[in-house]
């Protein structure tokens, strides 16, 4: 692993490391205060998380038991965690935010399916006094706080990696945009970030607004580009995820291809990983989940017992209809193969009997990754 990278590891093991002793140290400082005033509420809180899908690993995998775990680390396990997954259904995830009201929560962390669909289902938990966390996804209406991970330097990182991977095609070279859904506000984020390194250097053939995220969704549009472009006119695929990665590298190979132009990613998710320890795949971007998922649950803890959030978040930022929203934004690391034991290997996401298990140990071997 370069200098380069191996300071940027470092970098987000600290920040973590921060984040952390930043969330134990505001969860002591509200229970503090908690005993100071009667009006304070103690540790029996009962918070809400809805996540908005399952395809993608990372919810299920990691953010919700990291997110549980904290939570009850910071009330003494008095707390209650009520969890729905939207399943990417942007209806189901406003009668879920309904029945959220209609229990009591104390506090909403929420990763919206549709940023702008659940305005009005956030102003109805505020309406009742429920203060809303949006994760992951800057949700609008008005929410109290908000945490994600820097996703223009997402976008950077994936263009950055782009770029040197096509090598002298990267000038003038032709490549395809496989963007994200829009009704995810970080879509759009990821999508400037590549472009403010991309844009003057290679030529758009096709771009893509990805429907809901989905590999299948990403394959179909990889063929038709494919179909338009020729197979042998695409020197390079901007992926913004893995899992749209792994349908468009499907595409790639059913349509003959000899040699696989680089493709990105993001997320780190173990078929991700493994493609980049085979070649298929160039890049993704590793976030380290335990970072987002410390805050989000600091926040609605904290904001759930009525205290300010000034210790925890750093940085503010506006949506629509709300401005000087605290916020937490979380840095993120190119992932290659280069780098894999030092990330997602040594952070404990993936290990090496996971990522080198079957048909890959012999890529692993070849990259010496044992």
């Amino acid at each position: 692993m370069n200098t380069r990278m191996r300071r940027a590891a470092v970098a987000v093991a600290a920040t973590t490391m921060a984040i952390s002793l930043a969330a134990c140290g505001s969860a002591k400082e509200t229970g503090d205060k908690a005993e100071q005033g009667s009006e304070k509420k103690g540790d029996d809180l009962k918070i809400g998380l809805l996540l908005p899908e399952n395809q993608t690993a990372r919810y299920e995998k990691f953010d919700r038991p990291i997110i549980e775990k904290k939570i009850g680390e910071l009330t003494g396990g008095k707390a209650e965690v009520v969890y729905a997954n939207a399943k990417q259904d942007a209806t189901t995830q406003a009668q879920q935010i309904d029945t959220m009201i209609t229990n009591k929560v104390d506090a909403l962390i929420v990763g919206a399916v549709d940023a702008k669909a659940i305005a009005n289902s956030v102003k109805k938990a505020k309406d009742e006094g429920i203060p809303v966390v949006a994760f992951d996804r800057l949700a609008e209406g008005p929410i109290d706080a908000y945490t994600s991970f820097d996703n223009e330097e997402v976008g950077r990182a994936q263009g950055t990696a782009l770029l040197e991977a096509l090598g002298d095609k990267a000038d003038g070279g032709t490549i395809v945009m496989m963007n994200g859904a829009i009704t995810d506000p970080n879509a759009a984020l990821f999508k400037k970030g590549a472009k403010s390194v991309l844009d003057g250097k290679v030529k758009y053939g096709k771009e893509y607004d990805t429907k809901e995220w989905k590999p299948e969704n990403a394959n179909a549009n990889m063929e038709a580009a494919i179909t338009a472009l020729g197979k042998d006119k695409i020197d390079g695929v901007y992926s913004a995820n893995d899992g749209m990665a792994g349908g468009i590298i499907t595409a790639l190979k059913a349509a003959g291809l000899p040699k696989l132009p680089p493709v990105t990613g993001q997320d780190a998710e173990l078929a991700g990983v493994q493609r980049i320890v085979t070649g298929e795949q160039f890049m993704s971007v590793y976030k380290s989940y335990p970072a987002e998922g410390i805050v989000a649950a600091e926040m609605a803890v904290a904001l759930a017992k009525g205290e300010k959030l000034d210790s925890i978040a750093t940085s503010k930022v506006d949506n629509a209809s709300q401005k000087d929203i605290p916020t937490v934004l979380v840095p993120v690391l190119s992932l290659t193969k280069d780098n894999i034991k030092d990330t997602v290997v040594k952070d404990g996401i993936w290990t090496l009997e996971e990522i080198c298990s079957g048909k890959y140990k012999a890529a692993c071997d070849s990259i010496g990754l044992k």
